[in-house]
């Protein structure tokens, strides 16, 4: 531990943080300033379900999720996608830009703590196909959790939770059709029966994606399921 944390202080002595948004110097170790990390956008009424930002009259869960109440036990997203956030998940995910991930899973790390939520024996990262993985060359939600699940010692498993079939990407698709396109999408091993589990993701949209997943890990025994994001989006 201390041969580590002098590592850690050499580190930030020879290449300081800087902040990722407006280039001054970072603030608590990270590649983001005291300023810019106030102005973040975050999800302060999340519905208990999907997360997604409830107006302050509001409380629990949307009206979605009461009428069909998701196929995982809770959502949780610290912060709102909106600038900036949006330009450092977009940098991280179209330009590569690892650095965005490091920031992005430390302030995710921390939001958790402050959340009180119980902690899962893993983190599942959502996977991309193969084929999008070689176009990309990494998976954003791996990135992202790997700084979560150091900062916590939570074991991250990336083999299990397997996508088998390539699929229109859900961007590319308006949210009707994002609900169908990745029926049958997944896969999963047998080793997670009775484990209790987060699905990382970068950002949810409509679940889509994650409760496609959700069932996938139900159907092979995974008992409790929390989905895991930076950021939800305002519209469901």
């Amino acid at each position: 531990m201390m041969i580590r944390s002098g590592f850690l202080a050499l580190h930030h002595w020879l290449l300081p943080p800087l902040c990722l948004l407006c280039g001054t110097a970072g603030a608590n170790g990270r590649d983001l300033c005291a300023d810019c990390t106030a102005d973040l956008p975050r999800n302060h009424n999340p519905c208990l379900g999907c997360a997604l930002p409830l107006s302050l009259s509001q409380s629990g869960l949307c009206p979605q999720c009461r009428l069909q109440p998701p196929p995982f036990e809770r959502a949780f997203a610290p912060l709102v996608y909106q600038p900036p956030l949006d330009y450092l998940i977009g940098s991280l995910k179209f330009g590569g830009h690892l650095s965005h991930a490091r920031l992005l899973g430390d302030l995710f790390a921390l939001s958790f703590v402050e959340s009180g939520l119980a902690p899962p024996d893993c983190i599942i990262p959502v996977p991309l196909h193969p084929r999008r993985l070689r176009e990309r060359g990494f998976n954003q939600a791996v990135e992202l959790a790997h700084a979560i699940a150091r900062q916590h010692r939570i074991p991250l498993v990336v083999d299990q939770l397997q996508r088998t079939r390539h699929t229109t990407p859900q961007t590319d698709l308006p949210a009707h059709q994002r609900r169908t396109n990745l029926i049958g999408a997944f896969t999963v091993g047998p080793q997670l029966a009775g484990a209790r589990v987060a699905l990382m993701d970068d950002v949810i949209t409509t679940t889509s994606t994650t409760s496609e997943c959700a069932r996938t890990l139900r159907a092979a025994g995974v008992t409790d399921i929390q989905v895991w994001a930076i950021a939800r989006t305002a519209d469901p």
